[in-house]
């Protein structure tokens, strides 16, 4: 990385000796280890991220060059469809600049015409659970019965 030999790395040595002192050169040899290992991680961290970036755009580059790809392939295989069949073949979704097509209404249709073949369904049995319009309503009581 810096490319210091053995003879500077002896130099240095010396140096820290003399300015820090022997007894406080194990302490600052620790720090300056904490340091160096912070400074590879953080560049470590950066350049994964810069070969992150580079992945990524050569994925996209990829990709847009197999979408290509696929729609020649597409267009080849119509081309030999309608070659072989004498009629247009649709190999993909519709193009965007056709009108699109309208759905008969449900008004035109008339009201009386049923199906013939359907049997009559079967009235449903009284419940509790009918509504007031459909369940059977008391026929009065006679003007001579006395009620208990």
């Amino acid at each position: 990385m810096f490319d210091i030999g053995i003879g500077e790395l002896l130099v240095i040595l010396i140096v820290a000796v003399v300015v820090i002192g022997p007894k406080d050169l194990p302490l600052a040899m620790r720090t300056a280890g904490r340091w160096i290992g912070k400074m590879r991680r953080i560049s470590a961290h950066f350049r994964s991220g810069i070969d992150t970036m580079v992945r990524e755009a050569e994925l996209e580059d990829m990709e847009k060059k197999w979408k290509a790809q696929n729609e020649e392939i597409m267009r080849r295989s119509a081309a030999l469809t309608e070659a072989e069949a004498g009629a247009p073949v649709m190999t993909g979704p519709p193009p965007l600049e056709t009108p699109p097509v309208e759905a008969p209404s449900l008004e035109k249709v008339p009201a009386e015409t049923a199906p013939v073949d359907v049997p009559a369904a079967e009235p449903a049995p009284e419940t509790a659970a009918q509504p007031l319009a459909q369940m059977p309503t008391p026929e009065p009581a006679a003007k001579g019965s006395a009620d208990v």
